[in-house]
């Protein structure tokens, strides 16, 4: 198998597609069916085990997730496989923090950073949520972020901001924030995009900082062949796809997708099902 090609984010190698977790933790952005089918199928670490497997199998060492606490589905998985693989899973953690401008929050918010230390991140990704609290569209900036920023660097993790807000790109590049990444939602149905597509585009291409894409399959919303084509043929060299996966065989297929998508060729795949063949499905092959 082909190991999936790498970038650099903080001085740290990650591979250009990176694991997801909403179809291990329950978040289909579908119902609350589809999310208890996820949910109901990653009780059992040994599926998380098998899909985290899969993507090893390419390279791909990387895990995002909201955290990696103990009880998490995926954080005895994570473990085993580590142990299998006789090297550490890379974790970018997104935490949600207390960005109230008191004493009390600042010591919450310090608290959950130590955690996500504790945990064993490597890269720690303030939440939208959180992020979007502290913006200020008229000064061009966010408001006590650095505090933040430098409580990560306190612990040991390297800093990012998960911006669903276009806007948080250019005012971190603007101050020089000690933000080394960023989560920015992109995909080509523009599901949850705040702005067009191409305006994110553009962001996302003069942004100082490699960026880690989510929602690269609106998700669900189009097919992996579509969506995966256009995420890697529309970033940079430099950035990444989040991509979530249900079970093994998925993983397996969209990292043909991805990988004949970076390297200008045909995927090899093979046909789907359908009552009637046609002369079109079979020249999919």
């Amino acid at each position: 198998m082909s190991l999936f090609p790498r970038t650099e984010v903080g001085g740290v190698s990650l591979p250009r597609m990176l694991i997801g977790t909403n179809w291990i933790l329950g978040y289909s952005h579908t119902g609350p069916a589809a999310d208890d089918m996820i949910k109901r199928r990653h009780a059992d670490w040994r599926n998380t085990y098998d899909l985290l497997d899969a993507y090893m199998q390419y390279g791909i060492d990387a895990i995002m997730a909201p955290n990696f606490s103990q009880g998490t589905p995926h954080r005895e998985a994570i473990e085993r496989i580590e142990q299998a693989y006789g090297k550490p899973v890379i974790r970018i953690v997104t935490p949600g923090l207390n960005v109230d401008d008191s004493a009390q929050a600042r010591a919450e918010a310090e608290q959950t950073i130590a955690e996500c230390a504790k945990d064993g991140a490597t890269f720690c990704l303030i939440h939208h949520a959180s992020a979007e609290q502290l913006v200020c569209k008229n000064t061009h900036t966010l408001n006590r972020l650095p505090d933040y920023l430098d409580m990560i660097r306190q612990h040991g993790m390297i800093p990012g901001l998960s911006a669903h807000m276009p806007e948080l790109i250019q005012y971190s590049d603007e101050n020089e924030y000690d933000v080394q990444t960023y989560i920015q939602i992109y995909n080509c149905m523009g599901f949850l995009m705040q702005i067009e597509v191409e305006g994110v585009n553009g962001v996302i291409w003069n942004a100082k900082k490699p960026v880690m894409s989510i929602k690269s399959m609106a998700a669900g919303r189009t097919t992996p062949f579509v969506g995966l084509t256009f995420s890697y043929a529309t970033l940079r060299p430099c950035d990444m796809v989040t991509l979530g996966a249900f079970t093994p065989d998925e993983v397996h297929e969209d990292v043909e997708i991805a990988l004949a998508a970076i390297e200008h060729r045909h995927p090899l795949l093979g046909k789907r099902s359908s009552p009637v063949m046609t002369s079109i499905l079979e020249a999919r092959q």
